[in-house]
């Protein structure tokens, strides 16, 4: 069942919200919505592996908070907050898996110069609009996500990689249909890499126990 049954349970809940739910009443639509993220959090957990440490706790308060965050949404700064908190916990648990090199340490620069890309729009969208007071959050929030994202790279780990860009992808498509102007079919493009995104991070879990691979890119001589 934890093995298949529940990433194809995450699957079919997952598109049951996207593409089968309407959107009222509210609170039904709510429900749904979590449930796939409830479901996440039990496979990341069932997945815990042994011994069990403190970067496995870390991602699995990630998500909890994450969830917090799907549920707190429709107060923006409360939402944005959990998500931001979720973020560092994920990247506490990626820095503790830090395996150096030079090549993905680079990856700092593409990252670096699309955060700065999305919060040049975003902050003049949000001038634009009078909502001055969300610039602060809104830049803070950048800086977070796309450290997270430089931190799983860091790991060299595939899964956190894939998750942690999806998550910003998911992120991305969001804050420019809220803020910049609309996106062609915003929710499932949000949705559909969103959870994908916490799925993989979940997923990431299995193989933090594991022995470190050694990549041509690690090797002193390909640095």
């Amino acid at each position: 069942m934890k093995k298949y049954g529940l990433p194809l349970l995450i699957l079919l809940m997952s598109a049951l919200y996207i593409f089968v739910i309407p959107s009222d009443p509210h609170a039904v639509k709510l429900l749904f919505k979590l449930i796939p993220m409830w479901l996440v959090i039990a496979y990341a957990y069932l997945h815990f592996p042994t011994p069990r440490r403190g970067c496995h706790w870390m991602l699995l308060i990630g998500l909890f908070f994450c969830m917090l965050g799907d549920g707190l949404l429709g107060w923006f700064i409360v939402g944005l907050s959990a998500f931001l908190i979720g973020h560092l916990f994920y990247m506490a648990s990626f820095f503790r898996q830090w395996r150096s090199s030079r090549i993905r340490s680079a990856a700092i620069v593409p990252i670096g110069l699309y955060a700065v890309f999305m919060g040049w729009e975003l902050v003049h969208a949000l001038v634009r609009d009078g909502k001055d007071g969300l610039i602060i959050p809104v830049i803070l929030y950048i800086a977070v996500i796309s450290l997270m994202v430089w931190s799983a790279i860091m790991t060299g780990k595939a899964w956190a990689i894939v998750g942690s860009l999806l998550f910003m992808i998911s992120d991305s498509i969001l804050s420019w249909n809220l803020f910049v102007s609309d996106v062609a079919h915003a929710n499932v493009l949000i949705m559909t890499t969103y959870y994908a995104a916490q799925f993989c991070i979940a997923y990431s879990i299995r193989t933090v126990a594991a022995p470190a691979r050694t990549y041509p890119a690690d090797l002193p001589h390909a640095r």
